[in-house]
């Protein structure tokens, strides 16, 4: 799904016009960006949690000039999902959902 098929559903299910929805999902993305690049993670009860993950310093390889590379400690966004999220999706493709949206394996 794209962020304007995504727009799309929450207008039909809201009945709020699609260039509000937008501006919201904009808006949303844009702290989330802004509250990582601070430092602070966001908590969403239920739904799950945008954290920064820290990776440890390094050593990599430049295999076209075969030669040793350092990699600083950084940084990385992550998005950590809740228990109740998990056990959604989990229970989606172990038989929990319903059959008619499930995934089709067969090859036709």
């Amino acid at each position: 799904m794209r962020k304007a098929d995504l727009v799309n559903q929450i207008s039909e299910k809201t009945g709020i016009p699609k260039v509000d929805v937008l501006v919201t999902l904009e808006t949303m993305f844009k702290e989330v960006k802004d509250s990582l690049s601070a430092g602070q993670n966001i908590y969403i009860r239920g739904f799950g949690s945008f954290i920064t993950k820290k990776r440890a310093a390094k050593i990599g390889r430049n295999i076209k000039r075969n030669t040793a590379v350092h990699i600083p400690e950084h940084y990385i966004p992550a998005f950590k999902p809740a228990k109740e999220f998990v056990q959604e999706v989990k229970s989606r493709y172990t038989g929990g959902g319903s059959s008619e949206n499930e995934p089709d394996d067969s090859e036709d």
